[in-house]
């Protein structure tokens, strides 16, 4: 996607993509496998993982309690990354896919520090942030013709010959 999105004359160095695993659902646990697997194919692409925390919650109106998983050290774990590169001079500009409002600090920081580096911020589908709008030195939508473009195939072969097949519910 992050190819499709540059200008001319832009080079991608390296993509970033953070997440956590999930535990459960089993069905769920196996998509997001498959789809991880699958970015692992790409070149100049890293990984970085975060992990889920349950936080037991009451039901209002029946009184039954839940365990409502809660993603956590993403956002954190984005700030480093930024930090750190930005210090390593590892980018003239970053591009954020994101939009989560605690992404301010590093933009913020980033501006303020390193003058001479840009942060575009590139929002999903219908989502968006009016602080990082403003912080940013740039943004735009992605549209979802973008993400369509974007999709792995149907299969997808690793480098160990195992070919990983789309969900049908990706379909």
């Amino acid at each position: 996607m992050v190819q499709i999105l540059l200008k001319a004359g832009q080079t991608l160095v390296l993509t970033k993509y953070f997440t956590s695993r999930v535990s459960y659902p089993v069905d769920k646990q196996r998509r997001q496998s498959t789809f991880l697997e699958a970015l692992e194919t790409l070149g100049d692409f890293r990984t970085y993982y975060g992990h889920y925390l349950a936080n037991p919650q009451q039901c209002r109106k029946c009184g039954h309690k839940l365990m409502i998983p809660s993603e956590k050290m993403t956002d954190v774990n984005i700030a480093v990354e930024m930090m750190s590169d930005a210090y390593q001079g590892l980018f003239d500009m970053a591009l954020l896919v994101s939009a989560d409002s605690d992404l301010c600090a590093p933009v913020i920081a980033i501006k303020n520090l390193f003058p001479d580096k840009r942060v575009i911020v590139a929002f999903p589908p219908q989502r968006h942030s009016a602080q990082l709008k403003r912080l940013a030195h740039g943004y735009f939508e992605i549209g979802r013709a973008t993400l369509a473009k974007s999709a792995f195939p149907d299969d997808v072969p690793k480098a160990d010959g195992f070919i990983l097949h789309r969900p049908a519910e990706w379909r």
